[in-house]
């Protein structure tokens, strides 16, 4: 079998919620190259419409539509449903990655950060896919099942706080609720997987890597010695939705470069020393 047989994703058509930053941009750029229609959808329109246009200027096989499009509220999942239907009478790939956090320390963090991040994060997900649920059956095949794609973080899994609480819990419950949906849906030819990242370079991890130097220091503290690339996101999606990954669902992919893996010292390594 040959690699675009494997990987490509001609004629499909795929959505990817915050898609005009960070992981989403990354994604939606490997989606395009490999041949498929990508629905760019975020709370700010215009940032959408601008990638897409920067996208379809890469004379790929694929092409992309930005509109807006907010998971923030049940109002705003129900608008983002229509507008996809608008746009597409079918669907083969839901890539739910749109998601907000919020930093305080302890003694600090207030209540209203837990409403406004699980909305988004857990309820917004679930919401719109459970919404998305018919146009990704009728997709689905048992030889090549429609593909949801949660992401989740490195931070849902290990016990990292780092004073953004309410988005590791959140993180930890897309994890979790990837491996309820991915049990549910097999039966209707949908595979549900999730991605673990690490620090990669985006809006929300500005703060810590928005210059070389920043990268660098981050970059120091994972195991493999660098933050993220696009190129890391890409090969996930690639594999994950093409024919490849057909047979995989209920996986938890730690695109984290080893974070996933640390543990506290050798507790003998002081004796033995």
């Amino acid at each position: 079998m040959d690699i675009q047989t494997l990987f490509g994703l001609d004629g499909k058509v795929a959505l990817v919620t915050g898609g005009a930053t960070g992981i989403g941009r990354m994604a939606a750029e490997s989606l395009v190259r490999a041949g498929a229609t990508v629905l760019l959808a975020s709370r700010k329109g215009e940032a959408c419409e601008a990638v897409a246009a920067e996208l379809n200027a890469l004379g790929a096989s694929g092409k992309a539509i930005g509109f807006a499009g907010d998971v923030g509220t049940e109002e705003g999942v129900d608008a983002l449903v229509a507008a996809v239907k608008d746009r597409t009478e079918t669907l083969d790939i839901l890539m739910n990655n749109a998601g907000i956090t919020w930093g305080a320390p302890m003694g600090q963090f207030p209540f209203k950060a837990w409403d406004k991040v699980m909305n988004v994060n857990v309820a917004g997900l679930f919401d719109l896919t459970q919404k998305l649920l018919p146009m990704l059956k009728a997709s689905g095949t048992v030889d090549d099942p429609a593909r949801v794609v949660n992401v989740g973080s490195v931070m849902g899994e290990r016990e990292m706080g780092d004073g953004a609480y309410s988005y590791s819990a959140s993180k930890a419950a897309v994890i979790h609720l990837s491996k309820i949906l991915a049990k549910e849906l097999a039966g209707d030819a949908i595979t549900v997987n999730a991605l673990a990242p690490g620090p990669f370079v985006s809006r929300m991890t500005a703060f810590a890597t928005h210059d070389e130097e920043m990268r660098s220091k981050v970059g120091d503290d994972v195991p493999l010695k660098r933050v993220g690339r696009d190129e890391d996101i890409a090969g996930c999606m690639l594999f994950l939705c093409g024919r490849g990954g057909a047979y995989i669902t209920g996986a938890v992919v730690p695109v984290s470069g080893g974070i996933n893996v640390m543990s506290g010292p050798n507790i003998f390594e002081q004796a033995l020393h």
